[in-house]
């Protein structure tokens, strides 16, 4: 197989799968300007309630994911019965996930204590994130079919359902928001509500694909549950849950920054707000090749093959840097533009503009580092990633962010705008990329040597 194969396998499957994700963004995008036009109360208290479920969920997601190369390994090495086991084993870890979630979702009171959250936006915010609980079930359980898709490198299902349930949230967004047709205005808890409608359509949706599709029957998904299989859900475990904690740790060094930019004021959150939400589109590049990359090398790796294995991921790395180059230079020419989609309010407009301009040189580096920790996972490295992402984006990052803008450790503060939290965010990412690139070379010259 040449290059130029490779290339387009990649590039077609991570095509699909971005697709299917800038979609999802959609549904954040959707809800962010339909708050931001109800008012700049709802927008500031979206941003704050989406910073919680979003570490919340992608760290939970991340654990499932990081199932990934298990099953493209499987599925490159011709076990297709054994695919179907294992998905059934992690039905037990995704249970757990589920319970932690909500645990978390339906107390959110000490994470808006500790990060100091207005008094004001609390009730709102907790309101939201109430129902998003309810929504938690399905939108983990749509993931794992969404996963083993992606191993399978069969995303275009995935990617077609997810296309069209944006047509039903966008309308449903606005309707339970703002109102109508004997249905009183939700304000930013309508948002919430159209999500969770959105996510059980899609997990029934899933189900039925899942036993009626030709595409799932040589992994005989359907047979009866086994009883836990200890072993497997250990070798799980070791790669979920270092996996999910340094999702959550890359997460939340990123949505704690909504949090602590809330004390600044309405109008630096609603800007943050934007600057967060176009970073959060645009990551939907590096994570599609990730995933594809990721799938590729492990399904080669699976059918015993180094050459292609080497092969799919340089390509996966060259694609996603040149892309993000590209991608940020766009967003820094275009950012005063950009931020006036989302507010019709000119200072908010005006903060959103500075703040992009940092997010451009955010992205480089968030690509770097994502496109990296993927590929490490097909190598089964996951303890080095969560112990640098500890050190540097909750360590330099968030917290140096926070001493630059408020002060503390006998430091005054530096600028005590939000783009202080971008600058320091975005040094700590470009060193943790550097390092990142580093351990993949040395896992992969182990592996193949």
């Amino acid at each position: 197989m040449s290059t130029p194969s490779e290339f387009r396998v990649i590039t077609r499957h991570a095509g699909t799968v971005l697709v299917g994700q800038v979609a999802v963004m959609a549904f954040g995008l959707a809800d962010t300007v339909v708050a931001g036009r109800y008012a700049d109360s709802a927008l500031a208290a979206l941003s704050v309630g989406s910073a919680v479920f979003i570490s919340v969920f992608v760290a939970l997601l991340g654990v499932m994911q990081a199932l990934l190369p298990v099953w493209a390994e499987l599925h490159g090495s011709g076990r297709q019965a054994q695919v179907g086991v294992s998905v059934r084993q992690s039905l037990y870890l995704c249970a757990v996930t589920i319970v932690t979630g909500l645990l978390i979702l339906l107390n959110p009171g000490p994470v808006l204590e500790w990060t100091r959250v207005p008094e004001a936006l609390r009730p709102e915010v907790e309101a939201y994130l109430g129902v998003l609980a309810l929504a938690l079930p399905p939108a983990l359980l749509f993931r794992m079919f969404s996963t083993l898709n992606q191993s399978l490198g069969k995303p275009r299902l995935v990617t077609w359902l997810q296309i069209g349930s944006l047509f039903v949230k966008v309308p449903l967004s606005i309707w339970f928001t703002f109102g109508g047709f004997g249905l009183p205005a939700g304000g930013v808890v309508g948002c919430a509500w159209a999500t969770l409608v959105v996510n059980y359509l899609m997990f029934g949706t899933a189900l039925w694909l899942l036993r009626t599709q030709v595409l799932y029957r040589p992994y005989q998904l359907w047979r009866r549950m086994e009883r836990p299989d200890w072993p497997a859900l250990g070798q799980f475990a070791r790669m979920g849950v270092p996996g999910g904690l340094a999702i959550m740790v890359e997460v939340t060094s990123f949505t704690l920054m909504a949090l602590f930019i809330a004390r600044m004021g309405t109008t630096a959150s609603a800007a943050h707000q934007i600057a967060a939400n176009m970073a959060g589109l645009l990551y939907m590049v590096p994570l599609s090749l990730g995933i594809a990359a990721s799938a590729r090398v492990s399904f080669w790796l699976g059918a015993g093959d180094a050459t292609h294995a080497r092969l799919a991921l340089a390509t996966g790395l060259r694609l996603t840097m040149g892309i993000a180059v590209v991608l940020a230079a766009a967003m820094f020419l275009l950012r005063a533009p950009l931020a006036s989609l989302y507010s019709g309010n000119p200072a908010v407009v005006a903060m959103a503009s500075g703040l992009l301009a940092w997010a451009a040189l955010y992205h480089v580096a968030d690509a770097m580092q994502a496109i990296c920790v993927f590929l490490l996972r097909c190598y089964r490295v996951t303890i080095a990633p969560l112990v640098v992402y500890c050190v540097l984006l909750w360590g330099l990052g968030l917290a140096g962010g926070y001493v630059l803008a408020y002060g503390g450790a006998g430091i005054e503060p530096w600028r005590g705008d939000a783009a202080t939290f971008w600058i320091s965010s975005a040094v700590a990412l470009w060193i943790t990329g550097l390092a990142f690139l580093a351990l993949l070379r040395r896992a992969s010259v182990q592996r193949h040597n």
